[in-house]
């Protein structure tokens, strides 16, 4: 499990982002943090406990894709909590991507399989996108890892964003899990449709 600051500044608010997988900041090192401190959470290989955040009196959640599982696994007293392009169960048939396809691209994970998955992110690759830097190897074993993890139920979002044209988990699948979500315009990486994270919460 990998922790990295984006923004440290003594802040009395903290936002703590659960990356999807595979993923380093490469997709949100744009957004602006105003007076929030951003703490990003990515590589789901091992879980580990999170630095103290406990000096915070607000911390917001932002979770996306494999992190809307992985977030409901940490006991944060949250002030609010925004899932993105996720559910609580994202390797399965009805909520998030079919186990079939899945095990396959765990298979036969490649770096040709790792650039078609990063361009099916998005309907058109944004120019300030920063492909991750993470190996080949440690992407594809995070895989495995996650097929270990299972979603906290008990856990509560009070926001959801669902995009209209996700190509990763089927817009239609998360759909079927969340009911009635905030649906949006775009591919499963959103990000580049904002410019703070506080438009994010």
């Amino acid at each position: 499990m990998n922790f990295n600051w984006l923004n440290k500044k003594n802040n009395k608010k903290l936002i703590a982002f659960f990356n999807g997988w595979g993923m380093d900041d490469g997709a949100v090192k744009h957004l602006e943090p105003a007076n929030f401190d951003v703490l990003t959470v990515c590589d789901y290989n091992t879980l580990s406990p999170l630095p103290d955040i406990s000096e915070y009196a607000e911390i917001y959640v932002v979770a996306w894709s494999m992190g809307v599982m992985i977030a409901t696994l940490y006991d944060i007293n949250k002030t609010g909590a925004t899932a993105i392009n996720g559910t609580l169960f994202p390797i399965s048939a009805e909520y998030g991507i079919n186990p079939r396809i899945y095990k396959l691209m765990e298979t036969n994970f490649d770096e040709t399989s790792c650039k078609k998955f990063i361009r099916n992110m998005f309907d058109v690759i944004p120019d300030g996108f920063v492909f991750p830097s993470r190996s080949i190897d440690n992407q594809k074993a995070e895989l495995t890892a996650l097929r270990g993890y299972k979603g906290n139920e008990d856990y509560q979002y009070t926001r959801v964003i669902v995009c209209d044209n996700d190509k990763i988990i089927p817009s239609r699948a998360q759909i079927n899990y969340w009911k009635t979500p905030e649906i949006i315009s775009g591919g499963h990486c959103p990000f580049f449709n904002y410019t703070k994270w506080e438009e994010l919460l």
